[in-house]
């Protein structure tokens, strides 16, 4: 696979970077996708700054490669975390989930690249004249959290990548070598893959909702909650609540006060399958098994040469 612009940013071999998701992403899961020559990032949205910090020190020890944290910008931390992220000498920052205007220079001056995620090509934009390196075009496909557009993969790619100048990196609903192609032939230049990896030993989440990953089925997922902030959930016993609240017309405050607090930490990493958020892509219907992180992204790489091979045998010229 020849370098291109975002192999080159990250100094990495494959353009394929694992997901910052949250209870999922620690370091065991970073240093692993790393050290087979993607780049893995730790999901800093479920750590508090000094779990954070242990997790960095931790993936530094394990890796001597190139990898990343993610950071939610509406985090009530955030400052302690860019904190901690600068002193520890964390290469690559991906932010996600408000303004990139507010982080990206001062991360820049301190020499990290720095990545944005959004769901449509108005925040592409934004964040491009924020200055950011790349951008992260996320399809609704994706689990957790999401765009409220429902723009898929598949027509947010070549749209934003009509008006973007910087480099492109498709997420959501991408798997498999074949999704990585389709892709990059579509204008990205790298892929984020998050559901593929959970289904990892080194994942943090919890073997039960592992295992319900790959029992998952098509249509097994369903966006919901958009007046909070969409999230893409596995219909289990807490997502009927949620269908059975709105055929009541809720309010605001009565989604809320059905979601609680602490549920995707319940679901994903204490595996409460019954009353948890069980935040997975559309994708997991494609997720057969649990494997080790580098065994995944070496099945992608070898999977997407081969894919491409295929491609050049049905050529028109």
């Amino acid at each position: 696979m020849p370098n291109n612009r975002i192999t080159e940013l990250f100094n990495i071999k494959y353009p394929l970077i694992q997901a910052g998701m949250v209870w999922a992403s620690g370091w065991k899961l970073a240093s692993a996708v790393s050290n087979a020559d993607g780049l893995g990032i730790i999901g800093a949205g479920s750590m508090y700054p000094e779990v954070l910090q242990e997790h960095i020190q931790k993936c530094k020890a394990a890796t001597k490669k190139p990898f990343a944290v993610n950071v939610p910008l509406l985090y009530p931390n955030v400052e302690e975390i860019m904190e901690i992220i600068v002193k520890e000498g964390v290469p690559i920052v991906f932010t996600s989930a408000g303004n990139p205007k507010i982080w990206t220079k001062h991360l820049q001056e301190q020499g990290i690249k720095v990545v944005h995620v959004v769901s449509s090509l108005k925040f592409a934009l934004k964040s491009e004249e924020a200055g950011v390196d790349a951008v992260v075009a996320e399809g609704f496909e994706a689990g957790g959290h999401n765009g409220r557009d429902e723009s898929t993969t598949f027509t947010l790619i070549p749209i934003v990548k009509e008006k973007l100048q910087i480099p492109l990196i498709a997420a959501g609903g991408i798997a498999t070598g074949r999704g990585m192609l389709a892709a990059m032939v579509l204008g990205a230049e790298g892929v984020q893959i998050g559901s593929r990896f959970v289904a990892s030993p080194e994942a943090s989440s919890h073997p039960d909702f592992k295992e319900m990953v790959i029992k998952a089925q098509e249509g097994d997922t369903k966006l919901t909650l958009k007046e909070l902030a969409p999230v893409r959930l596995l219909k289990n016993p807490f997502y009927s609540q949620i269908e059975e609240l709105y055929k009541k017309n809720p309010g605001k405050d009565d989604l809320l006060k059905l979601l609680g607090r602490g549920r995707a930490k319940k679901g994903m990493f204490e595996g409460d399958l019954e009353e948890g958020e069980l935040e997975i892509g559309q994708i997991s219907g494609l997720i057969h098994e649990i494997k080790p992180a580098a065994a995944i992204v070496r099945e992608i790489i070898e999977e997407f040469e081969q894919a491409q091979k295929e491609a050049s045998r049905h050529s028109f010229s």
